[in-house]
C-alpha cells in the first residue's frame, strides 16, 4: 500500500505531497493540468529510467519519495537475498536525479541498481493505463490470471522443480554426447600423448637433480683438478700447510714446557692442525669421487633432451605439470571408455524425470481447466454488468509439442462482443473501451483470488460514460474493499465513488507555472464533481446532481 508520495523538483512540480488513503482514491483535474506528471515521477520510483529533462528548471535535482506499507505482500525472502533492511510497515523508496540526468537510487537508504528497484516495484504497484492494455493479448498475463483464479502455486512449485531439474540433466546429457563425439574423434591422438608420458617415467624433482647432475659432469676433469691442487697445497709433499703447521705445533708444545704462558697457542695450533688435516682428508675423498663419466652424461643428456621436448611439445614448463597432464589424459581416456555408460545412465534419468514433469504438468493444467471454466462464467457476468450485453468469452487451452518453464500448456482468451461475431483473439479484436472493461473485470476476479499491490488506474474509463461509466466506477469501489486502488478519472461518475478525492491543479507565478495537488474536503467535491459535470460554469443542477453522485 502506497502510504505517501512526495516530490520535489520534478518537471512542473516545485513540492508536492500525495496520500493517498485505504479504498478507492480518485484524482481528477483539468486537461494538462499535470495529472501525467504525477505518474510520471511514480514511474521514476518503479525504476524507469531518468532523464535530466525531468529535473525542473533551475533546480540543481529532484527528489522523489514514497513510502509503503508491505506487510501484506511476503517479501522478506526478496529483502534478505537482496541484503535490503526490511521494514514492512514503512519501507521507503527515494529516486535523486540531477541536472546532468545522473541519477541515484535507494531502497530504505540502501542504494539499488535499476533493475533490482524495477522487480521491487512490480510487487508494489501495478500502473495500468490505455497502453496495457496491449497485456491482454500476452501469453504470459493470460496464464498469470488463470493460474491466480486456480490457486495453484503448490502445484505450479512442484511442476517448476521438476521441470527444472529436467532441463538440468538434459543440458548435461546434451553436454556428455558432445563431448563423447568429440572425444571419438580425438580419442587415438589422446591415448598417444598419454602413452608418450606414461612411457616417459616422469619423476617430480628429477629435472633438477639431472640438470645439477649434468652440470657436474661436465665439468668433472677441472673439478678434479682443482681438487687435487687444493689436497696438495693442504698436505702433499713438500712444504704443504697441513706438515707445516703440525711442525710449529710440535715446537710450540715443546716450548710451553718451559715457556708456560705459550701453552693456550701450543693448543690452538693444535687444534687448527687437526681441522685442516680433516679438510685435507675431505678434499682427498671428494677428489676420489669426482671422475669424468663420458657413458653416464651421454645417458644425462638424453634423459634432459626427452623431458624438454615433452615439456615443448605440450607447452609445460616442469615435469610436474608434464605429470599433471598425464594423469588429465588418463581421467580423459577412462571417460571415453566409460562414456556409453554414462549416457545410458543419464538417458534413463531424463526419461524419468520428463516422466515426472510429464505428470506434474498434467496436474497443472487440471487445475487450470477448472478455473478457465469459473473465470469464463464470472468475467461474462462481470462485464456483461458493464454494457457488453452480448459478450462471449472463452479460454482456450491446448497442449504444446513439448513442456515448457510454464507447463505443458497454449492458453488464450477467445472474445466477441457483438452477436454473430466468431470468436477471436482477445488482444485482436477488441475496442479500447471494450478492453479496458475486460482488464477491469479480470483485475476484479484476480483481486479476490489473492493479494496484489496498489492498482493505479491511469485513464482506463475514456470511451465510456453515463451508466455505463457509474457501474465502472462502482466495480473499481468493489476492487477497493480487496486492496489499494487509486484511478485518474475525466468521468464524475466514477470521481463520485471515492473514498478520497484529490485535484491536480496549475498556478502561475511571476516568474513560472507550478502544478499542485489538493485533497478535497466534501464541499470541494461536490464543486469539482460540479465542474466535470457541467464545465467551468456551474449550475444549480450540476450541484445537486454531484451531490447524488457522491452519497450513491
Amino acid at each position: 500500500m502506497l502510504q505517501f508520495l512526495t516530490i520535489e523538483n520534478y518537471a512542473l512540480i516545485d513540492h508536492l505531497e500525495f496520500r493517498p488513503g485505504q479504498g478507492l482514491t480518485v484524482i481528477t483535474g483539468e486537461t494538462g493540468a499535470g495529472k501525467s506528471i504525477i505518474m510520471g515521477a511514480l514511474g521514476l520510483i518503479l525504476g524507469q529510467r531518468a532523464d535530466a529533462k525531468a529535473v525542473r528548471s533551475g533546480a540543481g535535482k529532484c527528489v522523489i519519495e514514497a513510502q509503503f506499507d508491505i506487510s501484506a505482500y511476503d517479501l522478506e525472502a526478496f529483502f534478505a537475498q537482496n541484503d535490503l533492511e526490511y521494514d514492512a510497515s514503512a519501507t521507503i523508496i527515494r529516486r535523486e536525479i540531477n541536472a546532468t540526468g545522473k541519477s541515484r537510487a535507494f531502497v530504505n537508504d540502501t542504494p539499488v541498481q535499476l533493475p533490482l528497484l524495477r522487480e521491487l516495484g512490480s510487487h508494489l504497484i501495478d500502473i495500468h493505463s490505455q497502453h496495457q492494455n496491449l497485456l491482454l493479448g500476452q501469453d504470459a498475463f493470460q496464464l498469470s490470471v488463470v493460474d491466480a483464479l486456480a490457486h495453484n502455486q503448490a502445484e505450479y512449485a512442484s511442476y517448476r522443480a521438476a521441470y527444472d531439474q529436467l532441463k538440468a540433466h538434459d543440458s548435461k546429457l546434451k553436454a556428455l554426447r558432445a563431448q563423447a563425439e568429440r572425444d571419438a574423434q580425438e580419442a587415438d591422438y589422446i591415448r598417444f600423448q598419454f602413452s608418450q608420458l606414461d612411457d616417459a617415467n616422469l619423476v617430480e624433482g628429477e629435472q633438477e637433480e639431472l640438470e645439477a647432475e649434468q652440470e657436474l659432469l661436465s665439468h668433472a676433469e677441472d673439478i678434479k683438478s682443482c681438487l687435487c691442487q687444493m689436497h696438495e697445497g693442504l698436505d702433499g709433499e713438500g712444504d704443504a700447510v697441513v706438515q707445516m703447521l703440525k711442525s710449529i705445533s710440535q715446537k710450540a708444545h715443546e716450548l710451553s714446557r718451559i715457556y708456560p704462558d705459550i701453552a693456550e697457542i701450543a693448543q690452538r695450533l693444535e687444534s687448527d692442525y687437526i681441522d685442516l688435516k680433516d679438510i685435507a682428508d675431505e678434499v682427498d675423498s671428494r677428489s676420489e669421487e669426482v671422475n669424468y663419466d663420458p657413458q653416464r652424461l651421454e645417458q644425462v643428456e638424453e634423459r634432459l633432451s626427452l623431458l624438454y621436448s615433452l615439456q615443448k611439445k605440450h607447452g609445460k614448463s616442469s615435469v610436474e605439470e608434464l605429470i599433471q597432464l598425464r594423469d588429465e589424459l588418463f581421467e580423459r581416456i577412462q571417460h571415453i571408455d566409460n562414456s556409453d555408460e554414462e549416457i545410458l545412465e543419464l538417458e534413463q534419468q531424463v526419461k524419468r524425470l520428463t516422466a515426472e514433469a510429464t505428470r506434474l504438468a498434467a496436474i497443472l493444467t487440471d487445475t487450470r481447466k477448472h478455473a478457465a471454466q469459473q473465470l469464463q462464467k464470472d468475467l461474462i457476468a462481470r462485464v456483461t454488468y458493464l454494457g457488453m450485453p452480448n459478450l462471449r468469452f472463452q479460454v482456450s487451452i491446448t497442449p504444446l509439442d513439448s513442456l515448457s518453464p510454464s507447463g505443458s500448456d497454449s492458453l488464450e482468451f477467445l472474445f466477441s462482443a457483438n452477436k454473430n461475431q466468431p470468436l477471436r483473439p482477445a488482444g485482436e479484436v477488441a475496442s479500447g473501451g471494450e478492453i479496458s472493461r475486460l482488464m477491469l473485470g479480470i483485475k476484479s476476479l484476480v483481486a479476490s483470488a489473492r493479494t496484489l499491490p496498489t492498482i493505479i488506474f491511469d485513464e482506463i474509463d475514456t470511451g465510456v460514460s453515463g451508466d455505463i461509466a457509474d457501474r465502472m466506477g462502482s466495480v473499481m469501489k468493489e476492487l477497493s474493499t480487496h486492496l489499494q486502488v487509486i484511478t485518474i478519472t475525466h468521468l464524475p461518475q466514477v470521481a463520485g465513488k471515492g473514498n478520497q478525492h484529490f485535484r491536480v491543479f496549475k498556478a502561475d507565478t511571476d516568474e513560472q507555472t507550478i502544478t499542485h495537488i489538493e485533497q478535497l474536503s466534501s464541499e470541494q467535491r461536490i464543486q469539482e464533481i460540479a465542474r466535470m459535470l457541467s464545465g467551468s460554469d456551474i449550475t444549480p443542477e450540476a450541484l445537486a446532481n454531484a451531490r447524488t453522485l457522491i452519497t450513491e
